[in-house]
This record gives C-alpha cells, structure tokens and sequence, in this order.
C-alpha cells in the first residue's frame, strides 16, 4: 500500500479537529463546562485522547475555538441564506440578528464562552476566530463604513455587549431590545433580518419616528432662518 499523500493527510487532521471541535459546542451546551472534560470530548468525536492536546493546549482553548467555529458558520449561513442579496443594510442586519440568536439559543454555551473571554488569556487567537473576524469585517465594508478599522472593532464590542446582556443572570435584557438599538444606531430598518415581532419594543419605535420627524423639520428650520438672516442684512 503507498503512503498518503500530503493533501489526504492534511484533510483528514481537518476533519478530526472539526469533529472535536463540534463534540465540545454539543457537550458543554448539554452538561455545562465544569462537566464536560476532555476524555469526554475525545470519546464523542471518536478519536484517541492524545489528539485533544496534539490540537489545543487545554480546555479553555478548545471551547473558545469551538464557539467561534460555531459563530463563523452561523454568521455564514445568515450572510448566505436564501434570497441572496448584496444590500449592505440587510447584511449588517442578519448579522446582528445572527449573533443574539445564538445568546438565545444556546445560553449556557454562550455564557461559558463569554466569561472564558474575560479570563486572562482573553482571546484566543485560532483559524475559528480568525474566519469570525474576517467575515464580520467584510459586513462592515460591505454596510459601506468609510473606516473600517475602526468600525469593525466598535461592531464586535457592541455584539459582545449586547450578547452579555442577553445572558446576565438575574438582570437579562430582551433581545427584541438589544435589537432595535443596534439597528437604531445603524440606521436599519426593524423588517430587515429576521425581526422578532411586527414592531419593535414599546418606545423604540417612537423615538425612530420623532428622530425622522426632526430630521424632516430641520431643513425647513434652516431654510427660515437663513430668509430671516437675508431679510436683515438688507
């Protein structure tokens, strides 16, 4: 029998890293972190115990790597979803709502990832959170930011915030909340994405609809009083 080559090799260590990665998103979701060891995590993606430290220096870091995975490919399939659209709004929308679904949906497992970043080690700089960090970035570009490099950054902190809020224990913020501000601010209209409900929460729509309301007023203001100025230099 010949060897493998080097691509078959390559793969194959791709496809043992994956299966690890997802028995860790499947098994801290299910029993919580302290519960879930490594032996674990090797078990149920099938492969032998020495390949959980070949691949990851420890726990911590396979977790941090396997919810970025997580979100990487939950951003992906957001951004790619049927009908295709190249509309910057609706992008940055369906990211946003991408990113507070999985805060809702996976609560415990966001929970755990969230204080693993507070941690010393903060993140951990992995192929996962690189891809993340790509592909959230081309949102901003493509949401038309004339300096990405620091509207990238301020995205990712507003989402990590918005994500802890959802998650604070005994003093949760809604969703649907946390929602219309970040779309408040980004000026995005609440059908974009995958809206919760019809409208957003009580008192945000008001104050979309008084700030459009001002900024229909604010021409004709500046109109009167330049007629005014003009009619005492005269």
């Amino acid at each position: 029998m010949s060897p493998r080559s080097a691509s078959v090799n390559e793969e194959l260590r791709r496809r043992s890293r994956e299966r690890l990665l997802q028995a860790t998103v499947d098994l801290v979701s299910e029993r919580g972190y302290e519960a879930t060891t490594l032996g674990d995590i090797a078990d149920r993606a099938g492969s032998a115990r020495g390949l959980v430290s070949y691949y990851f220096p420890g726990k911590r870091q396979l977790l941090q790597s396997a919810v970025h995975r997580l979100m990487h490919r939950t951003l992906q399939d957001a951004l790619e979803r049927e009908p295709r659209t190249a509309d910057g709004d609706e992008l940055l929308a369906r990211a946003i709502d991408a990113i507070l679904g999985l805060a809702r949906d996976q609560p415990l497992l966001m929970r755990t990832h969230m204080a693993g970043i507070l941690q010393a080690d903060g993140f951990v700089r992995c192929p996962e959170q690189q891809h993340l960090a790509e592909l959230l970035r081309d949102t901003v570009v493509r949401h038309g930011s004339p300096d990405v490099d620091t509207d990238y950054p301020l995205l990712r902190a507003l989402l990590m915030g918005a994500v802890f809020a959802v998650l604070l224990p005994g003093a949760p913020m809604p969703p649907s909340a946390l929602r219309a501000e970040l779309f408040q601010r980004y000026g995005l209209a609440w059908e974009l994405g995958v809206p919760p409900g019809d409208e957003p929460p009580g008192g945000t729509h008001a104050r979309v609809a008084d700030q459009a309301a001002q900024e229909t007023r604010s021409p004709r203001r500046s109109a009167q009083r330049f007629t005014r100025q003009s009619g005492q230099s005269k």
